[in-house]
């Protein structure tokens, strides 16, 4: 596989159920399931992907540089 193209991917694969769960769970949650629930599902869905899709090209870099530093080896830092 093209490395390239793996970020991208691998990151799809992991938006993509996140947000099919969120938005079921969401759209029960608040309305139930009522005679339009599966389109109001399909609706808070084709919106919530795209969001969550580039919202975690956002967030995954900046969260891995954290943990990072909060797992950081404090005796590497201190020399004597």
């Amino acid at each position: 596989m093209n490395k390239k193209h793996f970020k991208y991917i691998n990151t799809l694969f992991v938006v993509l159920p996140m947000t099919l769960i969120m938005a079921f769970v969401g759209l029960i949650r608040n309305y139930g399931f009522g005679e339009d629930w599966f389109f109001k599902f399909l609706n808070a869905w084709s919106i919530m992907l795209p969001v969550a899709y580039l919202s975690a090209f956002l967030i995954i870099p900046r969260a891995r540089k954290l943990a990072e530093k909060a797992t950081k080896d404090k005796t590497q830092s201190v020399q004597l």
